[in-house]
């Protein structure tokens, strides 16, 4: 994997200052239960609410919306549910794919998304080589992701590279474990939002989160809209970010 350089942390952001955000989509299951409805139907709202904040991220001036839909542990849900969450996001691809791409967004999907089964592999491989050339914000769908998985892959590439001799083990800092991320090429996250009350990051993003602020909301995810993101990067603007620093 080529090395590729972190965006400068002083490169100009909108007012609100963030340049990425983050979000763990949580709480569908209990949305659909509180109306006494099956958790499918969560999971389609959930889909409109991806669709609402996607459309408000972009215009609120965010260079990256980075979205955890689908975890390596939720391979562990019934076999019904994840299929039907993978018919949602073939979907999804299938029928916004062209107003991203009208609207110069970049798709990307991080994770290890080429365990899938083969026709959404190239569904989503297709998607991206479409858009690839935008230049406008990059939506980002964390898909068959974990942040542990992520990291031991990265240290992975890299131990094969010292094996090679094509890097000295004293040179691996924290440059090069960024460079061997999903997230290489998109901006330092600022912003971690969580919906449904939960206060955990649940596998996602662990080390692209150290210095991101957190912020936690009981909202349910289908009930989350471009209001309620407004609301948390407000929450953000009045954040004194520090960096380790005075």
């Amino acid at each position: 994997m080529a090395t590729q350089a972190k965006p400068d942390l002083t490169s100009a952001a909108p007012a609100h200052g963030a340049r990425h955000v983050a979000i763990i989509m949580d709480g569908n299951g209990r949305w659909a239960k509180k109306r006494l409805l099956p958790r499918i139907a969560g999971h389609r709202a959930g889909v409109e609410a991806v669709r609402r904040v996607a459309r408000a991220a972009q215009d609120m001036g965010l260079e990256c919306l980075t979205l955890y839909a689908f975890s390596s542990e939720n391979w562990k849900r019934p076999a019904t549910e994840v299929s039907d969450l993978m018919g949602l996001l073939r979907h999804f691809i299938q029928s916004d794919i062209d107003e991203f791409h009208a609207n110069g967004v970049r798709l990307r999907v991080i994770g290890n998304y080429k365990a899938l089964e083969p026709g959404l592999v190239d569904l989503i491989e297709s998607a991206m080589a479409r858009t690839a050339a935008n230049t406008g914000p990059v939506i980002a769908i964390a898909l068959n992701y974990g942040a542990q998985d992520e990291m031991v892959r990265a240290a992975q590439r890299l131990a094969q590279r010292v094996a090679s001799g094509e890097l000295s083990a004293e040179n691996i800092g924290i440059e090069a474990i960024d460079a061997e991320l999903y997230t290489a090429d998109l901006p330092p996250l600022d912003l971690l939002i969580r919906t449904s009350g939960e206060q955990r990051l649940s596998n996602f993003m662990l080390w692209q989160a150290a210095y991101a602020e957190l912020y936690f909301t009981d909202m349910l995810w289908p009930d989350f809209d471009g209001r309620a993101l407004a609301q948390a990067l407000d929450a953000f603007r009045m954040r004194d970010r520090r960096f380790g620093g005075l």
